[in-house]
């Protein structure tokens, strides 16, 4: 049976549930791209959530219902967009920019998205980007450009997004992940 998916924007209270989702999102579903070092580090001090995000009211979160039968949804994929010129990590990373961006010349950031390996390529990731992509057209934004997983690339590619330019990123424990910053028109 197929299931039902609802989108909502993400709130300070999900903060326990998205930590959890994002650890089980990055050694589930990139660890054929990245070693498990990469993904521990980055995990320690790149990945996470970013509460500047759900402040601003541009990060959204995927619920369905829960499959043990439980009454409340479960939140089973996120992911965002950003008015600000951090172009990826959450907290815990120590390179952010958190000014605000001009739609009128700058590109709005798409943001830290992840979807739980048990639900993976059911369409969450459109649901987010498409919510994403309408919302920073909506505040004026004309260009978008992200900092792609290499796991991600190819759905980004699928969505008409453009390579633009590989970029490793340093992590605490001495390695670095590489990401491909990509950019989009819309």
């Amino acid at each position: 049976m197929p299931s039902t998916f609802s989108i909502r924007l993400a709130v300070p209270a999900d903060t326990p549930v998205l930590r959890k989702l994002i650890a089980a999102s990055v050694r589930g579903l990139q660890a054929g791209d990245y070693t498990s070092s990469q993904l521990e580090g980055a995990l320690a001090s790149v990945y996470g959530v970013d509460s500047q995000l759900i402040a601003d009211g541009t990060y959204f979160a995927v619920e369905t219902a829960d499959p043990e039968g439980g009454a409340s949804p479960v939140i089973v994929g996120c992911g965002g967009w950003s008015k600000r010129k951090t172009l990826y990590g959450g907290d815990v990373w120590k390179g952010r920019e958190d000014s605000l961006l001009d739609p009128a010349k700058d590109a709005a950031k798409i943001r830290a998205f992840f979807v739980h390996p048990a639900w993976a390529r059911r369409g969450i990731g459109t649901i987010v980007l498409d919510a994403c992509e309408a919302a920073a057209k909506t505040a004026g934004f004309r260009r978008l450009e992200m900092g792609a997983t290499l796991t991600g690339v190819p759905f980004y590619k699928e969505k008409g997004y453009v390579e633009m330019e590989t970029l490793a990123v340093p992590l605490s424990n001495g390695e670095a992940l590489p990401i491909v910053r990509m950019g989009k028109d819309v």
